[in-house]
């Protein structure tokens, strides 16, 4: 599935938990979804997907390593055109960095906190 790449498009959602197996099992029965482990080491986060065409929708993750200080609820993330003004402007307004940034591959990341409390993902391609 090819990400939408449109400046404030939803492109992804996933969960950091500190128990991604039991999560992963809770949402296979609750839901349907099919998972697919993605080795992290020593461990295996999942992408979940949808069981009729097998397509990737979320993923669950173990608050471990670089991902311990996300917290325990399903975070969106929004693609912005420049990642570093994104974040400047979200520390001018009244909002926090939770985590990063870091780079995927060629993309670059982070999670934010709103002034509101909420958290929410900024992703750059």
């Amino acid at each position: 599935m090819e990400p939408d790449k449109t400046i404030g498009a939803i492109n992804w959602m996933d969960i950091t938990v500190e128990d991604a197996e039991a999560l992963r099992a809770f949402y296979e029965k609750t839901v349907g979804w099919n998972s697919m482990p993605i080795g992290m080491g020593d461990y295996n986060d999942y992408c979940m997907m949808s069981p009729e065409d097998h397509q990737v929708r979320t993923g669950i993750c173990h608050a471990k390593g670089v991902n311990a200080s996300i917290p325990p609820q399903w975070v969106m993330y929004i693609n912005v055109a420049n990642l570093d003004e994104s974040l400047s402007a979200a520390l001018e307004n009244g909002g926090e960095i939770v985590n990063g940034p870091r780079n995927m591959g060629e993309s670059r990341f982070c999670i934010i906190r709103d002034p509101a409390g909420a958290v929410v993902g900024l992703f750059q391609h």
